[in-house]
C-alpha cells in the first residue's frame, strides 16, 4: 500500500471514530444537560451572590432572589416573601467593603459607602423610620446585636465610632431608600474580628424577654402566607408601661432576622406616626412576613425616659395561614 492509500485509510479511521464518539456522548450525556452547559450560569457574578473575597463565610454567601441557585435548606422562598439582607448587591446598587476595627477592644471607627451601576457614591436617601440609613451588626449566631445611625459624609461615606466587645464574624446590613427608585434597599457584607470566640448556645424560643426592669412579651404566630400580626407588651414590676415614647418613627422598632444566615425581614409598624411629645403603651403592634418556616432571632427597640433598651424574642415561622 503506497502513502497516499495509507493516508486515506487513517483519515477514515479518525471519521469514524469521532462518529462513534459522538453517538455515545448523545447516550450518556441528555441533550438538555448539554444545552445547559452552553448557558451562563446565573449567579456567576459574585457581587450579586452576597460574596466578599477574604471576609464571607459559606453560611454567608446566600442569594438576594430565588432566580439564582440556591444550595441551603431555603429553596422556594419566592413562594412567600422576599429574601433580603443575604446580598451586597441589589437593584445596581453595591454595598462596598466595610472598614472597621478587626480586633476585640481596638477604638476605630466602622464606615462604608453605597454606590450605584456607573461606580458614583450614593448620596441622595429618603427617610424612613426617621433616619436616611439604618445600620444593623450582629454576630452569625445572633449576638452583639446593634442597631446604630451612623453619619454621611457629602462624599458618601457613611461612619460611626465603633469598637468590637467579642471576637467573631459578623454580619453588617445596611437598610435604606435611595431617592432615586423609591424602593427600599437591604444591602450586607461580613466583617471577621479577631481573637478567642465564645459561641452562644442554640437559640431556643423566647417570647418574653426582661431589660433593665421592663419586660417585653411578645404575642402572635410568624407565618410564611400573607402578613403576620405580632404584639409586644411592656411592662414593669408586673404593671403595663404606658410611657412609651416615640422611637424611630414609632413607638418601638422591631429587627427580624432568619436564624442560621440572618436574613433580614422588614417589619413595619402598626398605626400613625406619633407625634413629638407623646406616649403611649403597653402595647407595640407590627406587621411582617417570613420568607420560609423556621427559626427567627427579634430584636425590639423601645424608649422610656429618653433610653433606648433592647428586648431579645425568639419565634418560630410556621407555613400556616
Amino acid at each position: 500500500m503506497n502513502a497516499p492509500q495509507r493516508l486515506t485509510v487513517y483519515g477514515a479511521g479518525l471519521v469514524a471514530l469521532f462518529v462513534a464518539a459522538f453517538t455515545v456522548a448523545g447516550l450518556v450525556v441528555p441533550k438538555a444537560a448539554v444545552a445547559a452547559w452552553s448557558m451562563p450560569a446565573e449567579g456567576d457574578d459574585p457581587a450579586a451572590m452576597g460574596m466578599e473575597t477574604g471576609m464571607e463565610t459559606g453560611m454567608e454567601t446566600g442569594m438576594e432572589t430565588s432566580t439564582a441557585p440556591d444550595a441551603g435548606p431555603h429553596a422556594g422562598e419566592s413562594a412567600a416573601a422576599p429574601v433580603r439582607g443575604l446580598a451586597l448587591e441589589q437593584d445596581g446598587l453595591l454595598l462596598n467593603p466595610v472598614s472597621a476595627p478587626d480586633r476585640v477592644g481596638e477604638d476605630g471607627t466602622l464606615s462604608f459607602s453605597i454606590t450605584s451601576a456607573d461606580g458614583d457614591a450614593v448620596t441622595a436617601f429618603e427617610t424612613e423610620h426617621d433616619k436616611e440609613l439604618h445600620l444593623v451588626v450582629v454576630r452569625t449566631d445572633g449576638a452583639g446585636f446593634r442597631h446604630v445611625h451612623p453619619k454621611m459624609s457629602a462624599d458618601g461615606v457613611w461612619s460611626i465610632p465603633w469598637t468590637w466587645d467579642a471576637a467573631g464574624s459578623y454580619r453588617v446590613l445596611t437598610d435604606f431608600v435611595p431617592e432615586a427608585t423609591g424602593e427600599n434597599v437591604t444591602l450586607s457584607r461580613t466583617v471577621e474580628v479577631g481573637g478567642r470566640v465564645s459561641p452562644e448556645p442554640p437559640t431556643a424560643v423566647s417570647t418574653s424577654d426582661t431589660v433593665d426592669g421592663y419586660t417585653a412579651t411578645l404575642t402572635g404566630d410568624l407565618g410564611t402566607s400573607g402578613d403576620s400580626r405580632l404584639t409586644v407588651t411592656v411592662t414593669k414590676d408586673g404593671e403595663p408601661v404606658t410611657r412609651l415614647e416615640p422611637y424611630l418613627g414609632a413607638y418601638g422598632h422591631l429587627v427580624a432576622l432568619r436564624d442560621g444566615d440572618l436574613a433580614y425581614l422588614h417589619v413595619h409598624p402598626e398605626g400613625d406616626e406619633p407625634a413629638h411629645g407623646s406616649v403611649s403603651g403597653p402595647e407595640i403592634g407590627f406587621m411582617t412576613k417570613a420568607p420560609t418556616p423556621g427559626r427567627y432571632l427579634l430584636y425590639l427597640d423601645f424608649k422610656v425616659d429618653g433610653v433606648v433598651r433592647t428586648a431579645h424574642l425568639v419565634l418560630d415561622a410556621t407555613g400556616r395561614e
